[in-house]
């Protein structure tokens, strides 16, 4: 179930099938700008399911989308509109990570560390927003830019805060990155620990041998549309100097977590979150300078030599390319041979993938390749009690699912603690 690597029981086979999709396709439903206001998107309208309402009724969330509306209703201008936005995207956010970190109430009884409520509470905001009729003149353009500055507040994209300082000085400086959780129409009850790990962690510090780290964290969208959209590069490109390791982090194989030592420039086709495919080569900026790979810079050796956690954590360093001169694609275990195409990294060709890929090539971008340790982990997928497999009759949470996800969640801040105290990143 990864982000996204996607290789397990009925996803891998998803996938291969992915690979065949057409280079363009749409949501199905979905009206982008139609009338006066636009219809809500296939993720938004998931919210009608169960699951998503006894979710946010029994984490304390299911107001946030009225009170969001009412504060909408008040404002009489775009200029108020967008203060609105604002606030409470970033008040959803902040509450969000305090409820997993233990502040405040929990407002019902589910487990503080699920990234469940942060999710369902945003969508039902997004959906408020994309199909409001305010009293004055909403442009396209203005709607649009609304929905984003609601999408960065909310995931904590406009909340890290990095300490000052200079590298080796003081309090070292994480940027972490999770996903919202995905595949929910094979089943919608379905929590990302990237995303649980993403709220547990952030303005966190973390004790290591080597002094302490500050972590900042934010969450992306499982949506092909916000990376071509350069939401990626948006929300991390300032921040990217002045830290002293970053990680992508997302779901991945059952039982494990692994380094993913290569990225690959293919998006492989697995619908996203709108139940949209794209298969074509990564889209970014300036592509005729675009390489095929990037690599990773975290220190690799020390993170799956450590005891971090009750999973093991493998160096991966398999990829699927098409090789220099040929047609077909093949699976190379050691990495990509020289002049080959990329058709999978490490992490498969989904978005977590492509993550990895955009982070460690705006690195490269930024001069940072040989300083900045970073890359991508995914973790294990994370699964439900042994009797609570059926989504169609299963709960929204069992002790065991709980349990797997604190331990996770556990092991990815384990893990960045030996990745921010080990040696550079040319020394992996």
């Amino acid at each position: 179930m990864s982000p996204l690597r996607v290789r397990i029981g009925v996803l891998g086979l998803a996938l291969v099938a992915g690979l065949a999709a057409p280079t363009t396709a749409t949501a199905a439903g979905a009206a982008p700008w139609a009338g006066s206001a636009p219809a809500p998107t296939v993720e938004e309208r998931r919210l009608d399911g169960d699951v998503p309402r006894e979710i946010l009724r029994r984490s304390g969330f299911a107001a946030v989308a009225p009170a969001f509306a009412r504060g909408l209703g008040r404002a009489d201008s775009y200029r108020e509109a967008r203060a609105v936005v604002a606030h409470q995207g970033a008040a959803l956010w902040r509450r969000a990570v305090d409820r997993v970190q233990g502040r405040g109430p929990a407002r019902g009884d589910l487990s503080r560390d699920d990234d469940r409520p942060l999710y369902w509470a945003r969508l039902g905001m997004t959906r408020e927003l994309r199909t409001w009729e305010p009293g004055f003149t909403l442009g396209e353009r203005q709607r649009a830019a609304l929905l984003t500055e609601l999408e960065r507040a909310s995931r904590g994209q406009s909340d890290l805060r990095l300490p000052r300082g200079g590298h080796g000085k003081g309090v070292k400086r994480v940027l972490l990155t999770g996903f919202d959780p995905f595949t929910l129409d094979r089943d919608i009850r379905i929590s990302n620990p990237s995303g649980a790990a993403a709220l547990a962690l952030d303005g966190t510090v973390i004790d290591t041998p080597d002094g302490p780290a500050r972590v900042e964290t934010a969450v992306f969208p499982v949506r092909w549309r916000d990376f071509a959209e350069g939401a990626v590069e948006r929300a991390l490109r300032p921040y990217l100097p002045r830290a002293d390791l970053f990680t992508t982090v997302s779901q991945g194989r059952v039982g494990r977590f692994d380094v993913e030592r290569t990225n690959g420039a293919w998006r492989g086709g697995f619908p996203d979150n709108d139940n949209v495919s794209r298969t074509e080569t990564v889209p970014v900026a300036d592509p005729a300078s675009q390489p095929q790979w990037t690599t990773t810079t975290l220190p690799y050796a020390a993170i799956t030599a450590a005891d971090t956690g009750r999973f093991p954590v493998y160096d991966n360093t398999s990829v699927t390319e098409i090789p220099a001169g040929g047609s077909e694609a093949v699976v190379r275990p050691d990495g990509p041979t020289p002049g080959s195409t990329a058709r999978e990294g490490g992490g498969g060709n989904y978005l977590s993938n492509e993550i990895a890929y955009r982070v460690t090539l705006l690195r490269d971008r930024l001069g940072l390749h040989g300083t900045l340790p970073g890359g991508h982990v995914h973790t294990p997928v994370l699964q439900f009690g042994a009797g609570n497999t059926d989504p169609a009759t299963g709960s929204v949470t069992d002790p065991e699912f709980v349990r797997n996800r604190l331990d996770i969640v556990a092991q990815t801040r384990a893990i960045v603690a030996v990745a921010v105290s080990a040696p550079g990143p040319d020394r992996g």
